[in-house]
């Protein structure tokens, strides 16, 4: 059985994040560690959902070349994440930029490295040569409804327009 990569702890725990709990809350003190799933070495993140105490689970696969973190986020490396796709990585890049605090300086520049790492997530899934994220880097619900929306957003050249401005926002910022 093959499971979903998370390249990081970073990407691991956004997903977690954008996955709740049944009851609603994204609350869950989360605990991790390595073991084997059907013979294959996984890494579990288990924990009770702090709203309603409901127990939560998911499994992850381990990247094949482990990704130096190099700063925060760190979310992958050069491949496309497995566990989020082009639409969701650009709605978290959204919802980060568009809560960015006026009066703390340096959570500003942290949401904006956020923001400026998710569309570069987005970017990963633009093959080389091409122009656009194709189909198959749209997966899940939300992916595919930001697409249809909106399919000029996942065009490289908008991509990289939108990436370079939350990078030199966020250089503004001390």
């Amino acid at each position: 059985m093959a499971f979903a990569v998370a390249r990081t702890r970073d990407e691991a725990h956004l997903y977690l994040d954008l996955h709740p709990c049944a009851c609603g809350s994204a609350e869950t003190t989360w605990r991790s560690g390595l073991v084997s799933v059907e013979g294959e070495l996984v890494n579990r993140y288990f924990g009770a959902c702090d709203d309603c105490g409901k127990d939560r689970e998911f499994v992850f696969g381990l990247p094949e070349r482990p990704v130096a973190p190099a700063g925060y986020p760190t979310f992958g490396g050069a491949e496309p994440s497995e566990l989020l796709d082009a639409g969701e990585w650009l709605q978290v890049a959204d919802l980060t930029a568009g809560n960015v605090p006026v009066d703390d300086q340096a959570e500003a520049k942290r949401a904006l490295n956020v923001a400026t790492a998710a569309v570069e997530e987005a970017v990963k899934f633009v093959p080389p040569g091409a122009d656009t994220v194709p189909d198959d880097g749209f997966w899940s619900e939300v992916g595919q409804r930001m697409r249809a929306d909106e399919p000029g957003r996942f065009d490289l050249a908008r991509l990289l327009i939108v990436r370079d401005t939350y990078q030199d926002l966020a250089a503004r910022h001390v």
